[in-house]
């Protein structure tokens, strides 16, 4: 009975959770689901115009590259940008490639006309060789994820030489 009985709860839980991802969008009739569910909301994304008023991130360079630079030490690079759009510009994240690299950036809108800074810093402690390494700009702008590049070659570090002090010994006779 016991069997039976996880059976028929089995299959009625199944019919439930089945009923309630049914797309329903093909009858043209909303019968409670997001507008945003099923092909009507592919047909609308594309459908929308572009903003001709959005904010857009123009960069001065999206890539820059270090050359050699000697192993140990943070690296630093400004990534200037203005917003040559018509509305303001909100950069909503921005991220590395990787946990050796840290982005800073404008948490404040950025409005139409102006200028700003992304500060790319490099950690080279410990990563001797070639490296690129992209940040990925999430915004509002027209282009609304953006990639710059940082790149170089690390050097390894040279072992320092240990030089022996001169020091009497403690077991030469005091003159």
């Amino acid at each position: 009975m016991k069997k039976i009985f996880t059976i028929i709860l089995s299959v009625a839980c199944a019919g439930i959770l089945s009923a309630q991802t049914v797309d329903h969008s093909h009858d043209g009739h909303n019968h409670g689901t997001p507008a945003t569910v099923g092909p009507k909301a592919e047909e609308k994304k594309a459908d929308t115009p572009p903003n001709p008023n959005a904010a857009k991130l123009n960069f001065k360079e999206e890539s820059y590259d270090f050359k050699e630079i000697p192993e140990g030490p943070q690296v630093t690079h400004e990534f200037k940008f203005n917003n040559t759009g018509k509305e303001p510009l909100i950069l909503s994240n921005v991220r590395a490639s990787c946990g050796c690299t840290t982005p800073s950036w404008p948490k404040e809108p950025v409005l139409p006309g102006k200028e700003a800074t992304i500060l790319v810093t490099y950690n080279t402690q410990g990563r001797p060789g070639s490296f690129t390494k992209t940040i990925t700009i999430t915004s509002n702008a027209d282009e609304p994820n953006k990639i710059i590049t940082i790149k170089g070659e690390v050097v390894k570090a040279e072992p320092e030489k240990s030089v022996p002090l001169e020091q009497p010994s403690l077991l030469s006779p005091k003159n």
